[in-house]
């Protein structure tokens, strides 16, 4: 990606992308190390937004407004992945305290 220096839009976005994989390092390492099963889904979750994040910013910049329906979709299908863990997880705390 080549900016040009007066173009402030393709600055910010470069910015951007350097925080978000920033972030997505850090997010990486918590669902690697995670010590639980809830820290681990939370992690993936995060990832799965940032990647959004990633999306989201590479469609404003290129001017590619059809990449913004697939950060739409991402962003349904990992909420809706987030919510079978945690009923997931419920269901299994559940089930291990009727011992």
């Amino acid at each position: 990606m080549i900016l040009a220096e007066n173009d402030i839009l393709g600055w910010v976005s470069y910015g951007v992308l350097i925080i978000l994989s920033l972030s997505l390092a850090i997010a990486t390492v918590r669902l690697i190390r995670g010590p639980s099963l809830s820290d681990r889904v939370i992690a993936l979750d995060l990832i799965a937004f940032i990647t959004v994040g990633f999306i989201a910013t590479f469609a404003i910049y290129s001017g590619k407004h059809a990449l913004m329906d697939a950060a739409t979709v991402l962003a349904l299908v990992a909420f809706l992945g987030t919510t079978a863990f945690a009923r997931y997880i419920q269901n299994a705390r559940k089930e291990s305290t009727k011992d």
